[in-house]
């Protein structure tokens, strides 16, 4: 490249109408992902007797949520494959490959044949579309948090990228919400007919409306000057593990805090007050509902707070509260007092709700774009699959052989634990600029700086001379590295 050209800022690229835009294509794909994968959890005892009619309903529950963790174990796979992808094409291509793999998986999976009807293919078909659901959820949370984090002005960053994790718990909203008119509308003879169809079968459309909004946006600002200064990484991959493997693990730490205190207090809290302190079935779905609810107006919160104080703050403050309040909520929770499991429920999910608001926009400012979806897409996929898809399966495994109902507590204590020395480990990054020294090394133009050029400067994508390890005289920055070793 030989043309010589000021890195443009943020605030130059995008107006506010294609800021909200990106906002919305970069939640819908996370939305249409989870009202899809709570659907299939709501509905797991009448999936099961439609394509394992032969086995015992216990053993057909079983292979029902089996066919659900194939899903978590593909997710990395899936988030090395659209991570590279996302480094190497951009942020746009994956977006809407992604949605378009979940679309497809859904309406096919609504569409499928019982076992009474194809027999063996049955289960089979069901197990192929949860494999590519679960590889185009591996690619979707980088894809996203990277989108999202580079259309994001600086000084918003954090309330911009929140709106990732607003689109999920509304996913599990509506998903909610959809099975409860569901069973208020069919008699359960003609759900287990066809009637558990519709809500896949609804998901459809709304997964092409987001590909119709993710085709027509541009491509991160970010991103395409990556392109055009031609630093694109060739090995992303590769990279993320030779040049950013301490913010990798740095990121693994803070995805394992979060995910598995998602999976504990959305998924498996349902079970364990029906099971283990035994509210009503009834109950326990509507404060799981509440807990939602109360996570939609606090995650934007937390992302605005964010913004203001820094990330650290607020994520130590929850990580602290999850490790000091975990034990003692639980032990509310088993309180007969009518008011105390609606006190410990809302109290964990306030938890919930502050670490979701906060911890994507963290590790998006963690990497240089030029590794970030991959590094993103990885850390994320590996902790769920690890630690948050078994989490369910081991706390009732734990309170099984011990008897002890305050397992949870326990558990999300060493939970809190891993959040406090991560986010202790981190530096803040509250508006950092998102092209790193490591985006230009490879450059082999001189760049007048921005601020010289008559430019305002508002936001956060940066001239390289204000790059953090980069050198120069004012008003110019030249770096010449050798070519891509990647």
């Amino acid at each position: 490249m030989s043309t010589s050209e000021p890195i443009r800022e943020l605030s130059d690229l995008v107006d506010q109408k294609s800021l909200r835009k990106s906002v919305a294509a970069g939640a819908i794909g996370v939305l249409v992902h989870w009202f899809d994968w709570a659907v299939y959890a709501y509905l797991a005892g009448t999936i099961a007797s439609v394509f394992f009619p032969e086995e015992s309903a216990t053993a057909g529950l079983l292979a029902t949520f089996a066919v659900f963790a194939v899903s978590f174990l593909v997710r990395p796979i899936g988030a090395i494959i659209f991570g590279r992808l996302g480094d190497r094409l951009g942020r746009k291509q994956t977006l809407s490959i992604v949605i378009l793999a979940m679309a497809l998986s859904t309406l096919v999976l609504g569409l499928l044949p019982g076992y009474s009807t194809i027999g063996i293919l049955a289960p089979i078909l069901l197990i192929a579309t949860r494999i590519v659901q679960g590889l185009a959820a591996g690619g979707e949370f980088g894809s996203a948090a990277a989108f999202l984090g580079e259309f994001s002005p600086a000084k918003r960053r954090g309330f911009g990228v929140s709106w990732l994790e607003f689109g999920s718990l509304l996913g599990f909203l509506l998903a909610s919400f959809a099975v409860f008119l569901l069973n208020l509308a069919f008699d359960q003879q003609q759900i287990a007919d066809w009637a558990w169809r519709v809500p896949f079968l609804i998901t459809v459309p709304l997964g092409f409306i987001g590909l119709y909004i993710r085709r027509k946006i541009e491509d991160t600002p970010e991103f395409q000057q990556l392109q055009e200064l031609e630093t694109v990484s060739h090995a992303p991959v590769k990279e993320v593990f030779q040049r950013n493997f301490k913010e990798f693990i740095q990121t693994c730490g803070m995805e394992t805090f979060m995910n598995v205190t998602f999976y504990v207090v959305l998924v498996y809290l349902l079970t364990y007050q029906e099971v283990t302190v035994g509210i009503d079935a009834g109950n326990a779905a509507l404060l799981s509902t509440l807990a939602s609810a109360l996570g939609l107006i606090v995650v934007p919160l937390a992302g605005i707070a964010s913004d203001r104080v820094g990330r650290k703050p607020v994520l130590l403050t929850a990580a602290v509260a999850l490790t000091v309040l975990s034990v003692p909520l639980f032990m509310l929770m088993n309180d007969p007092a009518p008011w105390a499991t609606f006190v410990s429920t809302l109290g964990l999910a306030l938890i919930l709700a502050i670490v979701l608001g906060t911890h994507a926009v963290t590790v998006v400012e963690l990497f240089p774009t030029r590794t970030r979806q991959t590094g993103l897409s990885i850390a994320y996929a590996l902790t769920a699959a690890l630690f948050a898809g078994t989490a369910p399966y081991l706390l009732t495994w734990l309170i099984d052989t011990t008897g002890d109902q305050l397992v949870p507590g326990y558990f999300l204590v060493g939970v809190g634990l891993v959040g406090v020395v991560t986010v202790l480990s981190l530096p803040e990054t509250r508006g950092i600029p998102l092209l790193k020294a490591q985006d230009l090394e490879t450059a082999t133009v001189t760049i007048p700086d921005i601020r010289t050029s008559g430019t305002a400067s508002t936001s956060s994508t940066p001239s390289t001379s204000s790059i953090p390890g980069n050198s120069g005289t004012p008003g110019t920055s030249s770096t010449r590295i050798e070519g891509d070793q990647s």
